[in-house]
């Protein structure tokens, strides 16, 4: 089979071929439709990654497509079934193999596309600002990052909680996109002196943060009283050092949030945050974004994307 694979950390991945996978007991077998991309992808090409496999390896973290064979020991999924899947990594590929319990029943009127890149972005922000942050009608709640794949689905959420969202993205288009995504206040990220218009909003209860420098501090020291900061990812490039001293005199948390680890200790919050997310999507209360729909021969292309910055909300590579 065709996929897109990563020999060696630092070396470019390419298209080549692999033998197609046979599923193991509790496994089931897919014929890929479509695989989102992720910061995560990227991170791997460099060995970076918080959960790194050993290459050579398929990129793709989750994807959707119909189940074509089923491992021993499954139940409750048969052959022809539409699911999108967590599977970590081998989703740019025609073929992948991944445990039963990861996979999602697709809405009949979703198409591969939109599961594809589904999970990860909605599960993160869904569970981040629910779960973990709980977020609450009135509170303010500022997002760095807000056009990204997966800060614009925290645009989404926030304002689903009864928030105030303010979204913070480099340059009109892409605030242009957190606007339409429902964000109530738009922020330059390239506009001088930050902290003070951070500040200017009265104390902010929540922040998403994706990005971690240059914008940690300057929302960090905008953060109200017993505010709740999200450490989301790093995509600035630079991981912030935290000032215990700022936490003490505001009461603020910062909570750490990695999506794919509730995988190994709570799966089943994953997972029912993910049913919720499927409701939510059925009733029409969020509509994914797509900026960008590659073809597998594409892939590099799509994962430059992503590098540069040049797109917003997901990108999605079809097979």
């Amino acid at each position: 089979m065709r996929a897109f694979r990563l020999s060696q950390f630092d070396t470019p991945p390419a298209l080549g071929e692999c033998p197609e996978p046979t599923p193991a007991p509790g496994e089931v077998k897919i014929k890929v439709g479509a695989c989102g991309l992720n910061f995560a992808d990227i991170l791997m090409t460099k060995g970076k990654y918080q959960e790194m496999p050993e290459p050579p390896l398929t990129l793709g973290l989750e994807l959707a497509g119909t189940i074509t064979a089923l491992g021993d020991e499954v139940s409750g999924l048969a052959i022809g079934d539409r699911v999108a899947a967590y599977a970590g990594h081998g989703g740019l590929a025609e073929y992948a193999v991944v445990g039963a319990e990861r996979c999602l029943p697709m809405p009949a009127d979703m198409s591969f596309e939109t599961a594809a890149g589904f999970q990860v972005a909605y599960g993160s922000s869904h569970l981040a600002l629910v779960h973990r942050a709980k977020t609450q009608p009135g509170d303010t709640v500022l997002v760095l990052g807000a056009a990204g794949g997966v800060g614009l689905t925290a645009v989404e959420i926030a304002k689903a909680c009864g928030a105030t969202v303010i979204a913070c993205a480099r340059g009109k288009d892409k605030l242009a996109v957190a606007k339409a995504a429902g964000a109530d206040h738009l922020i330059d990220s390239e506009t001088p002196d930050l902290k003070a218009v951070f500040k200017s909003f009265g104390g902010i209860n929540v922040v998403y943060d994706t990005i971690g420098e240059p914008l940690f501090t300057p929302a960090l020291r905008a953060c109200a009283p017993e505010a709740r900061y999200l450490a989301i990812g790093f995509a600035g490039g630079e991981v912030p050092q935290i000032p215990a001293n700022i936490l003490l005199v505001k009461n603020i948390n910062v909570i750490g949030f990695w999506w794919g680890g509730y995988l190994k200790f709570a799966p089943e919050i994953l997972t029912g945050s993910l049913g919720e997310l499927m409701e939510w999507y059925r009733e029409g209360r969020i509509k994914p974004h797509i900026s960008h729909v590659l073809p597998l021969e594409q892939a590099d292309e799509a994962l430059e994307l992503l590098r540069t910055r040049k797109s917003t909300g997901k990108v999605v590579v079809t097979i």
